[in-house]
């Protein structure tokens, strides 16, 4: 079973999945200097964007990106779904 993505990864996986990206606006809203936070760097190291050819070097979502992002998806539709119970009714009644 593959790992779940971090959240800034699902994060940024939506932000690639949501219209066409260029890898210059990709570099100017992810690039990171930080060592905590190569989302960018991950993501292409773990398959999930690549880069296509062309004058605009578009970015787009892999087949493992697309699947990792629609795992990430409905697993929280999964979350909303459920019921939560409020404190009281895990109180004991005495």
């Amino acid at each position: 079973m593959e790992p779940e993505p971090s959240l800034i990864m699902i994060q940024f996986l939506q932000w690639v999945a949501d219209r066409p990206r260029r890898r210059a606006d990709v570099l100017d809203a992810w690039q990171s200097s930080c060592p905590r936070f190569p989302v960018w760097e991950d993501a292409r190291a773990e398959g999930l964007v690549r880069q296509t050819g062309g004058g605009e070097n578009r970015v787009e979502l892999t087949a493992h990106g697309r699947r990792a992002l629609a795992r990430a998806r409905a697993l929280e539709v999964g979350l909303q779904a459920s019921p939560r119970m409020s404190p009281r009714a895990n109180a004991r009644v005495n």
